[in-house]
């Protein structure tokens, strides 16, 4: 049986080998390829990069929509704070079009199924008439709660899709409420990561660690104010990551008198996170409104205890309440109690580990892929 060829429309796909943008979409398009299923990448270009034409194996192809300056809405996170100036806005027009017709040209050189990763801009950039899954992973979940132009562009997207999937229950209730469309059980699937990596326990002393997109949504400034709290006893705070926020974070460092205590270290290769995980104490999740909370479940598949906050969204189905992990007000003193109940569990590490061998296996490639091509298969009818 011949190999079933399907496109990957996505503002979100590594640039090079090692990328931390999107890399969870190529760990799951490597997974595919591996059940018979051809993986052909459609993504925007990066102020004029398009690089090669092949990621470790997957066909990667970059489209033009601006001039080299301009192309800057996509992998810094930032996209829908870009999109509402003039310029962003007609940038997001131009890289919807040219998604689009790459998207048509590989339809028409054999693909016979569009996967839309996260629904806006792919879910509105696929092709109409061409078979759809959509899968939400978060940041486009929070989008339909806060804004009602979002939610009037997006129910004709979860009206011809085939297939509708999201990352967590979260983020299909958050389809549900602005859509009407409802994704079941079978279609909520969290994105694989590559548990290769995650093949030992952490045992401890590399203190406290925070991997975040450096954005106001993740709140790593709540983490530091709670470590502000705490005796230096209790260990420094290594944050892996980078973004917007880093020069105020710092600022703030500073402010606080932390100094060394605090220690950023920019963003990381996935293979190096998993490396820096695998010494940590503790985790700090401290986002709002994830969609899933990749990072978390990293965490845990090193064995590591997570500290997150009751208004996480997503990141609640992966941290616990108690055993493996605390929830905490999105304030500082109650982050910093709950690290401090963390810290002071002697059973703690033992949960994660539990908790860290399900994760593995939830989140394995193969598995994830198995899913996936569950629903191309429903989609196109086989």
């Amino acid at each position: 049986m011949p190999a079933l060829r399907v496109v990957f429309l996505t503002h979100n796909f590594p640039r090079f080998s090692g990328d931390v943008s999107g890399a969870f979409l190529a760990t799951l398009a490597t997974g595919l390829q591996h059940r018979e299923v051809e993986v052909h990448v459609v993504a925007p270009s990066d102020r004029g990069e398009c690089g090669g034409a092949e990621i470790d194996g997957i066909a990667v192809r970059r489209v033009r929509y601006a001039s080299a300056e301009g192309e800057t809405l996509a992998y810094r996170g930032n996209m829908a704070e870009a999109a509402q100036t003039p310029s962003g806005a007609f940038a997001a027009w131009s890289m919807g079009r040219a998604l689009r017709r790459a998207a048509r040209e590989e339809v028409a050189r054999g693909a016979r199924l569009v996967h839309a990763h996260w629904w806006i801009p792919a879910g509105l950039a696929a092709p109409p008439e061409t078979p759809m899954v959509v899968t939400v992973h978060g940041t486009d979940a929070v989008l339909l709660g806060k804004s009602r132009v979002a939610r009037m562009l997006a129910r004709p997207v979860f009206r011809r899709a085939r297939v509708a999937t999201a990352v967590s229950a979260s983020a299909a209730e958050a389809i549900r409420h602005a859509t009407g469309r409802t994704v079941t059980g079978r279609h909520v699937q969290p994105m694989p990561a590559d548990i290769s990596r995650y093949q030992s326990w952490s045992p401890g002393g590399g203190g406290m660690m925070a991997v975040a997109r450096l954005t106001e949504q993740k709140r790593i400034d709540l983490a530091i104010r709670a470590l502000a709290l705490l005796p230096p006893s209790l260990g420094a705070l290594t944050i892996i990551g980078d973004g917007p926020q880093r020069p105020g974070l710092e600022a703030l460092r500073d402010e606080l008198g932390l100094g060394a205590r605090v220690r950023f270290l920019g963003a990381q290769p996935p293979a190096r996170v998993a490396e820096l995980l695998a010494t940590a104490d503790l985790a700090l999740f401290p986002a709002r409104n994830e969609g899933f909370g990749l990072a978390a479940a990293e965490s845990l598949m090193c064995g590591v205890p997570v500290v997150a906050c009751e208004d996480g969204g997503g990141v609640l189905a992966v941290v616990t309440s108690g055993g493996a992990g605390r929830w905490a007000r999105p304030d500082p003193a109650s982050f910093a109690a709950a690290i401090v109940s963390l810290a002071t569990d002697p059973a703690a590490r033992e949960h994660a580990r539990a908790e860290g061998t399900r994760w593995r296996s939830e989140l394995s490639p193969d598995h994830v892929a198995e899913v996936c091509a569950g629903w191309y298969r429903e989609a196109l009818g086989l």
